[in-house]
């Protein structure tokens, strides 16, 4: 009894027990006894392996079991070459571009991919580490491992490539140099679109595998990509000379013209248009130079119609033709240039005029009883005894402008229209006439014998006279009858100095008015007749005469140093000055139709001389002579 022991008494308690508790205890003790095993067996292990990776981790394929991470971290760096060795394949525009992963921004970590391998299974709550470690020793982990990326260098990349790939978007190109044409394709614009490629090279870096992007490459058409057809045209436009010229050319018209190739190449013009099917290139000769040029022309090409030109048979009363009528034309400039591009552009290099005619009023085979003209109604003779060759010469070449005109029934007659251009080329001599204040030579001289005479055929023939400039002072010729002076002449002379001064009378007349010029050298006169249809009319005039009469001037005395001495050369004559008012009434049927005045003040003149240095002037000054009335 003495030795009973304790251990016996707990075996005792025990087998007194109750078999389902001894179970549970049995179990209890088992299991802390397999977990103390665990911990004791995981500690070791985790003792075993400290400072190493733990069995079965790897990172991208590369074994890292057992390895501290220094090795590891060596190698992966060894290993884990791909942001070295890696091979990225760009393409686009034809072109290819190969680059590292690094050069596009892609770089390893070994130290840090390394220290998450050894991290594995020494991360969490126990189970979670059990759990991992166990996984690695019986099934293995691979890990992924981590790269740093810097998209920086991928731009900078693509920068690089953008330079060589983009271009603008060019239109073709059309132009002239000389008269060479020069036609350039359009280009088609290029642009890498840098964001959308960087999307791309990520997704290739991610697989760690070599591999080919495509470039993200955006095209722009050009709005004209050719202008060959455009080009042909210019080409046919210069290859040759226009010639320009009028249709159904007769004897004395002017033309043809000819433009050279180079004229017509300073005159192309290119324009872009727009139209349904796109824009475009025009190509065409300026308009504004064409007008320009035709411009030119016209004043050759274009003449005003004339109506024919009659003389009236007083024995016939028929109206005869001594000058045809003339058709008259003008250039129609813009459709001469519609007509000049059509041509061109179709390689056509000869081209007719555009004209468009214009009918005279009154033809060929007009009669004198369609116009009125049945009867003489006035005749006016002037003379001029006296005048030069030179003087003669321009009476008659005046006059003869007006031999056969008409002029029609309510019209305005201006004689320097008739005229003209008073010129030695229009068959003027040199004579002597009032300009300046003097009487100087000059072309034309005698003209206003001509002016003087019709002016007093309207006078008398009792027309509205709306313009009638009179000379400066009296002359001679203007105050000549057949048997010699009138001063009741003064006062009814005009003079006519083209275009400046002009003669002008209205045919205030239903009937068209023929004139008949008669220039008669012998007897030293002209001739002016008016034909129409007399409708009742008739003139009374009076002339108050040369009133209120002032003696020349002193003579003046001028050096010529072109005169030799003694040489003395009378250039002006002295006249008288005097105011004369002619007053003319008009009746018609007997009644006053209209009354009107003409106002003449004419100055006093002073004789002029000339002579030539150191002439003894005794012989002219101090003479006392009563002025004549100067016939220059």
């Amino acid at each position: 009894m003495g030795a009973y022991s304790m251990t016996s008494r707990r075996r005792a308690i025990r087998s007194q027990a109750p078999a389902w508790l001894q179970s549970l205890i049995a179990v209890v003790g088992g299991a802390v006894l397999f977990v103390l095993i665990v911990m004791v067996i995981l500690f070791g292990y985790a003792v075993y392996h400290g400072g190493q990776i733990y069995p079965g981790v790897s990172m991208a394929g590369i074994d890292l079991s057992n390895l501290t991470p220094a090795q590891a971290a060596e190698r992966l760096s060894g290993r884990l070459a791909y942001p070295w060795n890696g091979r990225i394949v760009f393409q686009g525009a034809g072109q290819t571009w190969t680059a590292s992963p690094e050069a596009l921004g892609l770089s390893l970590d070994p130290q840090s991919n390394a220290r998450a391998a050894y991290l594995l299974g020494r991360e969490g709550d126990p189970f979670s580490r059990i759990f991992k470690q166990s996984a690695a020793w019986f099934g293995g982990v691979d890990l992924a491992p981590s790269f740093v990326y810097d998209e920086r260098q991928a731009q900078q990349f693509l920068a690089q490539i953008a330079a060589q790939v983009d271009r603008p978007t060019l239109d073709a190109n059309l132009r002239v140099e000389g008269v060479q044409v020069i036609a350039v394709p359009g280009q088609v614009g290029r642009k890498l679109d840098i964001q959308a490629s960087i999307g791309q090279i990520q997704d290739q870096l991610r697989t760690l595998t070599d591999g080919v992007v495509p470039l993200d490459i955006q095209e722009t058409q050009p709005a004209i990509m050719d202008a060959s057809q455009q080009a042909e045209t210019a080409r046919k436009i210069l290859s040759q000379p226009l010639a320009l010229s009028l249709p159904e050319m007769k004897d004395g018209d002017p033309g043809p013209w000819k433009m050279s190739s180079e004229q017509l190449a300073r005159m192309l013009t290119i324009q872009r248009a727009q139209t349904s099917a796109g824009a475009t290139y025009q190509v065409a000769l300026s308009e504004q130079a064409l007008y320009d040029y035709l411009n030119g022309l016209a004043g050759d090409i274009n003449r005003d119609p004339a109506n024919a030109r009659f003389i009236f048979n007083d024995d016939t009363r028929k109206l005869e033709v001594i000058k045809p009528a003339v058709i008259g034309r003008s250039l129609d400039i813009y459709a001469t240039i519609k007509e000049i591009n059509q041509k061109v552009a179709q390689g056509e290099h000869g081209v007719n005029l555009t004209l468009v005619t214009n009918q005279p009023d009154v033809a060929d085979n007009a009669t004198g009883e369609q116009l009125g003209i049945r009867e003489l109604l006035i005749a006016y003779t002037s003379y001029f005894r006296g005048s030069s060759t030179e003087r003669l010469q321009n009476i008659e070449t005046a006059a003869a402008n007006f031999h056969g005109l008409l002029v029609p029934p309510g019209a305005a007659f201006s004689m320097a229209s008739v005229m003209g251009n008073v010129s030695l080329d229009a068959g003027y001599a040199e004579a002597l006439i009032i300009f300046g204040g003097r009487t100087i030579k000059g072309v034309g001289g005698g003209v206003c014998q001509v002016s003087t005479t019709l002016f007093r055929t309207a006078f008398m023939a009792g027309f509205p006279i709306t313009e009638r400039h009179p000379h400066a002072y009296r002359v001679g010729y203007y105050e000549q009858t057949a048997t010699g002076l009138d001063d009741n002449l003064a006062g009814l002379d005009a003079t006519v100095f083209v275009p400046m001064v002009d003669f002008k009378f209205v045919n205030d007349s239903p009937y068209w008015l023929l004139m008949e010029t008669y220039f008669h050298p012998n007897s030293r006169s002209l001739t002016w007749k008016f034909y129409s249809t007399s409708d009742g009319r008739t003139v009374e005039w009076e002339s108050s005469g040369p009133q209120n009469v002032v003696d020349p001037p002193d003579p003046v005395y001028e050096e010529n140093l072109e005169l030799a001495k003694g040489e003395i050369k009378q250039m002006d004559w002295a006249a008288e000055g005097a105011d004369v008012t002619v007053t003319r009434t008009v009746y018609k049927d007997g009644q006053v139709w209209f009354s009107d005045s003409f106002v003449t003040q004419y100055q006093p003149w002073a004789d002029v001389f000339q002579y030539g240095p150191g002439t003894n002037l005794s012989k002219i000054i101090n003479k006392k002579k009563k002025p004549p009335i100067i016939t220059p």
